[in-house]
């Protein structure tokens, strides 16, 4: 699996492959991150208080229900180190730093295919996958590559299943903040009815800081907080993003800002992708996930210009791309570019 926003292999002047937050770094950011030099000599806080007192206040979560990552990856990992599970099961296609993570351990990998006739949206059909023998299921909300939203009540009901059967759910809210309802749409309200739930989220893509590598999860199970924080090494967070992540806790005006941006410019480039013959599935989050025969991802690379080819994805196939929600002018070029591609194909 080739991940997105391979910039440093390809000549790139804009690139739609990675589904980061289009208004860019917030100043006050920046400016964490150029003080942080300063402090370039001294270790980072190893209890990154300052930074878990911030996100607990931004969320709403108990400083003692969070734990840090070096970008959400890393605490993919330190899960399935913690519930060593013999069973996993992921729904696809989905974002495939899931199954990455699995296959560091031994377990035995259950995939449920979401149907294309359906939008690729969860369904029921999910809960016969969930077996006696399963120990760890992987959810995201909203999906990556499709966008879509998971069913509240499908969602609450697999959660319970899980309780029952002590299976562990990582639900993956990277990128719920795109969608304007996080406080009505998030699980981390839910932790201590459900603690076999793990919300994991990150300051990468809504913050547009996938190079300070920040990450978090929410736990309402101790115990097993605890066997986690134990995967994970010391000093994991550098000073920068203690520093970054800290001044982006305060950053709510630039989320308001960032929801109705990119609600716009995605129904834009929804409508304009329909224009021109494609299928688009519907998204409630920052990227785009259609369908067209024209081989796009060669023929705008020679452009220079970058888009997500998901023919790799697990449960999709050639002729898949996603593309990210970016600047106004950025999306008119992308547009301008695929209708010339088309006419030529035709």
């Amino acid at each position: 699996m080739i991940h997105g926003g391979d910039i440093y292999r390809n000549q790139v002047r804009i690139d739609f492959s990675v589904n980061s937050n289009p208004l860019g770094i917030p100043d006050s950011v920046k400016n964490a991150l150029h003080e942080a030099v300063g402090h370039c000599e001294q270790y980072p806080d190893i209890r990154a208080e300052k930074l878990a007192e911030s996100v607990s206040k931004m969320t709403g979560v108990g400083t003692e229900r969070i734990l840090f990552g070096n970008g959400a990856s890393e605490l993919f990992l330190a899960i399935i180190h913690a519930v060593r599970p013999k069973r996993i099961v992921i729904p696809v296609p989905s974002f495939f730093g899931y199954e990455k993570a699995a296959l560091a351990s031994d377990a035995e990998i259950g995939y449920y295919e979401m149907k294309e006739s359906a939008g690729f949206t969860l369904d029921e059909g999910l809960l016969t996958e969930l077996t006696g023998d399963t120990d760890l299921l992987f959810l995201a909300n909203p999906n990556n590559p499709v966008g879509n939203l998971l069913d509240g009540a499908l969602l609450e009901k697999i959660a319970a299943v899980c309780r029952e059967k002590r299976i562990t759910v990582v639900l993956d809210e990277c990128f719920l903040e795109f969608t304007g309802g996080e406080e009505r749409l998030s699980f981390k309200n839910r932790l201590q009815e459900y603690p076999n739930v793990l919300v994991v989220r990150a300051f990468t893509k809504i913050f547009a800081i996938p190079g300070v590598r920040l990450g978090y999860l929410f736990c309402g199970d101790r115990e097993l907080t605890e066997r986690i924080r134990n995967q994970l090494p010391e000093w994991n967070l550098s000073v920068f993003a203690q520093a970054a992540g800290a001044a982006a806790c305060r950053e709510k005006e630039y989320l308001e800002k960032t929801v109705r941006f990119v609600k716009t410019e995605r129904e834009s480039l929804s409508g304009e992708l329909k224009r021109l013959g494609f299928r688009v599935y519907p998204s409630a989050a920052d990227y785009l996930l259609f369908y067209t025969p024209v081989p796009l991802y060669d023929l705008l690379l020679e452009k220079k210009i970058l888009i997500r080819d998901c023919g790799s994805y697990r449960g999709l196939k050639k002729g898949y791309y996603r593309i990210a929600v970016k600047r106004h002018g950025e999306n008119e070029t992308l547009i301008r570019e695929i209708e010339r591609l088309v006419k030529q194909d035709g």
